[in-house]
């Protein structure tokens, strides 16, 4: 363990892998600010659930769009670098939104306002999440490719980390701080964040040379040897043969020599940026549109869209009437991260051999069963039978994660498998984004069902007839199967 840590340190230095543990860190730990802005809609705004799932689906859209900051951090470099400004702002992102809220009650106690800050926190958090996984994509390349494994397990083992510290104080903070106290306590991990973002150094690049053809975070972690045979890289490179031929042409015919000089130097910059910016957009939606790659990815996406997510309203529920306290909601969090964990270890062990469509099949058969513990809840049949509201919440949280981690998996392998050599790492990102978007969306669905059948605070006497709807939905997604390639198991390709 001693020779490996020095090995890692040795290789990637030791102030680049403290910021890429804190980063991840701080990802997980989200979860102590985020359950005090789930109390702060409920308790200091007095929102009904629905109207509360509503804000919180808008101010996680920014998770949405993760390809987008991807684009410009490769196309456009500030100051001759590509991602550490980057980072810099996305860290501010985040960083200010919490200090504003901490401090100024009418931000905080304004829906509108509140709404909007969140969504440029989370804006920030996204950010982040792109730059950082193409620092590690970048960092892994040439010699020291073979600590790309090691270097991915520290981040997602600092994510998970921070996800448990986070679920275990969030909850027992509230119960002795303000919620504009855990606002600013949040606020000092960006801030570390920020001033870590210094002692890293990112080596410049030409500014005047860019790339003609996409080329991802990911990319730079084969040294740059793309597979020509790719229909995206044989478009590039026919692409820039013709603009060198057009470029020639241009010369050869040109009437007033000094023409070119009426650009400045700067116009040329933003023009070239302009034309890599639009070639990068050109090149990836002309990938994603091939038939191997749109079908299981709108499975994906309407796998989340189509189910109502409820889980604002359950909130609601588990507070107001099993008045389940704020420390046993942060243990409920622990205990799902565990499932998660358990998760990916059936599958990995058991699971990964099996074709995707029956997994995705049991998976989701498996999730409406575990519906049944929320109708138990609901109903409040367990007290007849003398089983507590705790052990039927902790059973059936650690359950379900395992379970979505069961759909989540085939997810991410799928997702590697599809992706052309050269642009892994942003069309990952667009993956990502069209399943945080369905995610979205069946956000918005949920807040919808709420409304229309009138679940509110202190009012939930259609709440069994919302998770039955709910419980149904899952069966949509098992009739659009055939969109997953028959084939597809959980090795990889």
């Amino acid at each position: 363990m001693i020779k490996w840590t020095k090995q890692i340190i040795s290789s990637f230095g030791a102030s680049f892998l403290w910021l890429i543990c804190l980063i991840y860190f701080t990802q997980g730990f989200r979860s102590f600010v985020w359950t005090a802005v789930s109390y702060q809609l409920k308790d200091e705004l007095k929102l009904s659930p629905s109207v509360s799932q509503f804000v919180l689906s808008v101010a996680f859209f920014p998770w949405s769009i993760k390809p987008l900051y991807g684009i410009l951090s490769d196309c456009i470099p500030i100051k001759g670098r590509k991602r550490i400004p980057y980072l810099v702002i996305a860290t501010v992102l985040s960083l200010v939104p919490w200090l504003i809220l901490g401090l100024n009650s009418i931000y905080r106690n304004s829906r509108w306002h509140l709404m909007i800050f969140l969504t440029l926190q989370n804006l920030g958090s996204a950010m982040a999440d792109v730059v950082v996984d193409a620092m590690i994509a970048e960092a892994v390349r040439y010699e020291r490719a073979s600590f790309a494994g090691d270097l991915q397990s520290l981040s997602w083992s600092a994510m998970a980390f921070g996800g448990v510290c986070g679920s275990l104080l969030g909850g027992y903070a509230l119960s002795s701080l303000q919620i504009d106290s855990i606002f600013l306590l949040f606020s000092l991990l960006p801030t570390i964040q920020l001033v870590s973002c210094h002692i890293v150094e990112e080596k410049p690049v030409d500014s005047q040379v860019l790339p003609n053809n996409f080329m991802s975070q990911d990319s730079h972690a084969n040294g740059g040897n793309l597979d020509e045979d790719s229909p995206l890289i044989k478009k590039s490179i026919s692409s820039t043969k013709r603009r060198k031929k057009g470029k020639k042409k241009t010369k050869k015919s040109a009437v007033n020599p000094g023409k070119s000089k009426i650009l400045g130097k700067s116009d040329s910059l933003v023009v070239k940026w302009f034309h890599s910016l639009k070639q990068a957009i050109y090149d990836l939606c002309r990938t994603f549109k091939q038939p191997m790659i749109l079908r299981p990815m709108s499975w994906f996406f309407l796998a989340q869209a189509l189910i109502p997510n409820l889980s604002t309203v359950l909130f609601y529920f588990n507070t107001e009437v099993l008045k389940l306290e704020a420390s046993f909601l942060g243990n409920v969090r622990v205990v799902g991260w565990l499932g998660l964990m358990l998760g990916t270890f059936i599958y990995n062990r058991h699971l990964k051999y099996m074709n995707l469509r029956r997994v995705l099949m049991f998976a989701y058969i498996g999730l409406c069963f575990l519906t049944l513990v929320q109708i138990v809840l609901v109903s409040r049949i367990n007290i007849a039978f003398g089983v507590s509201d705790k052990i039927l919440v902790l059973t059936g949280t650690a359950l379900s994660d395992a379970i979505n981690q069961f759909k989540f998996m085939p997810f991410l392998i799928l997702s590697g498998q599809l992706c052309p050599p050269g642009i892994e790492g942003t069309l990952f990102a667009l993956f990502m984004s069209i399943n945080n978007l369905g995610a979205t969306l069946g956000s918005f669905v949920g807040s919808v069902l709420a409304s229309m059948l009138n679940i509110d605070s202190g009012s939930f006497d259609n709440l069994l007839l919302g998770i039955s709807i709910h419980t149904f939905c899952h069966f949509i997604p098992i009739a659009f199967l055939f969109l997953i390639p028959k084939e597809a198991t959980g090795l990889s390709a």
